[in-house]
């Protein structure tokens, strides 16, 4: 399957009918971490983060690393 989230020159487009229901979607953009979650009544929601050492450590990860960076972020930040 095609990933959903394709970044442009001129922004950031998101096929939500290619999205899976309860899956975490990232992109970077404009340097910022910009995460997509779609919801079991379709409900979209969107996340930025915008802290360089986060946005610099998941550049540099592999990608089966990243949900792990999050989660070291969120628990950091206590938003869970």
């Amino acid at each position: 399957m095609d990933y959903p989230i394709v970044v442009e020159p001129e922004g950031v487009k998101i096929r939500t009918e290619k999205m899976e229901v309860d899956k975490l979607y990232y992109c970077i953009y404009q340097e910022k971490i910009l995460l997509f979650y779609k919801e079991q009544n379709e409900m979209l929601n969107c996340y930025e983060i915008a802290e360089k050492d986060v946005v610099e450590e998941v550049k540099q990860s592999k990608s089966e690393d990243i949900e792990k960076i999050l989660q070291k972020y969120i628990e950091k930040k206590n938003l869970g």
